[in-house]
């Protein structure tokens, strides 16, 4: 029994740019945009774009002292949340504190 030896022959520009794009339509349909409004976080990714621990979120979610999101038994923040840690954190530097008394 012989065996016949095929030689690989250069791929058509043609078909290769074809392929291309459709497998470039395939992953966009399966991997749509995501709405940057749904985005939920983890305690450690929201530390990270808030510049504190993970442990300062922590505690605070479990003081319940920073809005959150539970999905299922865990915590989550939207960007809605972090802004408005943010928000809480701004001091005015025109607006005086008044000392209280003794």
């Amino acid at each position: 029994m012989t065996t016949a030896t095929i030689e690989p022959s250069a791929p058509d520009a043609g078909l290769v740019a074809a392929l291309q794009a459709a497998l470039t339509d395939l992953v966009a349909q399966m991997n749509p945009p995501l709405d940057p409004e749904l985005r939920l976080y983890t305690p450690a990714e929201a530390a990270v774009l808030l510049g504190v621990t993970e442990n300062w979120v922590a505690e605070r979610i479990k003081a319940r002292r920073i809005p959150f999101t539970k999905v299922g038994r865990f915590p989550r923040l939207a960007a809605r949340h972090i802004r408005a840690i943010q928000d809480a954190g701004e001091v005015d530097p025109f607006t005086r504190r008044t000392r209280r008394a003794s």
